[in-house]
């Protein structure tokens, strides 16, 4: 479709109508372009605080760039932020918005035990900067033993890598009884669910304004953040596969986690010991939005995230 584009007397809407195509079909296709190297400065900046702050809409975000010193508006924060895919995780108007037509399947994990591995599993995309751009990250994790599965880098929010990452999941792994993820378009596209109902997967997804449901991959987010890429300045894709093929190996198989007695996610993983998890029922009583992640999960061990 790169044919279709900015035509004099023809809209891209038009284009799409004479050829047949669908106009969300051709705006799913491009890439994503920052405007200059001041855009991407600010994205770098929003980036770091959206990692320890991720129920920060786009009110709260220019309030922060401007106590930086960013001469900013709100408009031009929230241009950025939907180009990262970002959006705050409190309740309220202006969070994502699931594709309209997209079936959203219900939340099956609140107060639910996870006793063992490939119980269930979890997804979630997130932006990564690089020097002098950015891509997207999908990653597949297990609830049981924070263990990373399987992940994927791509220059746009396309569903095809995120089903690539899902079925390089199952095939290395097995397949989970329940299956998590948010609401995004990539999730709930028939493509994305037609994977899991084939495996008889049951399908799970955050509920609106529930902060805490996808807890674990937004703490695995925060340490490849800042354990890894922020430390690095990865330049390009290449690098950035071979950084992160290293940092999740050592995630896996060296990193030890508190919540998992100082052991390793591989090791909790193959023997089945050592890990769960439990997603309140309700929020603690006066439970405000800067909280504490960890303070708010348990386990049948008391888990620590």
């Amino acid at each position: 479709m790169s044919w279709i584009g900015k035509v004099q007397g023809v809209s891209v809407s038009r284009q799409c109508a004479l050829v047949s195509v669908a106009r969300s079909s051709f705006h799913a296709q491009q890439v994503p372009a920052l405007g200059g190297e001041d855009d991407l400065r600010i994205s770098q900046l929003i980036d770091e605080q959206y990692t320890s702050r991720p129920f920060f809409g786009s009110r709260r975000m220019k309030t922060f760039l401007r106590r930086r010193g960013e001469s900013i508006g709100r408009k031009r924060v929230q241009r950025l932020m939907r180009l990262m895919g970002l959006a705050g995780m409190s309740p309220g108007p202006n969070t994502s918005k699931p594709q309209p037509g997209h079936r959203i399947y219900p939340y099956l994990l609140r107060g639910v035990l996870v006793i063992r591995p490939n119980q269930v599993w979890s997804t979630d995309i997130t932006y990564i900067r690089l020097t002098q751009g950015f891509v997207y990250l999908v990653a597949v994790i297990d609830w049981y033993s924070r263990q990373v599965l399987s992940w994927r880098i791509s220059n746009t929010m396309e569903a095809s890598f995120c089903i690539a990452c899902l079925e390089d999941a199952l095939i290395r792994h097995g397949k989970p009884e329940v299956f998590n993820s948010d609401q995004g378009a990539q999730f709930t596209s028939d493509a994305f669910t037609s994977v899991l109902k084939r495996e008889e997967i049951s399908i799970s997804m955050d509920g609106r304004g529930r902060v805490f449901d996808n807890i674990f991959v937004e703490r695995l987010w925060r340490s490849v953040k800042y354990e890894d890429i922020y430390l690095q300045s990865y330049s390009n894709t290449k690098e950035l596969k071979l950084g992160l093929k290293r940092y999740f190996d050592f995630y896996n198989e060296e990193r030890p986690h508190q919540a998992l007695s100082d052991r390793t996610p591989q090791e909790v993983y193959e023997s089945g010991q050592g890990g769960g998890a439990l997603i309140l029922q309700k929020y603690p009583v006066g439970l405000k939005q800067e909280v504490d992640y960890g303070a708010t999960l348990h386990s049948c061990n008391a888990v620590k995230v």
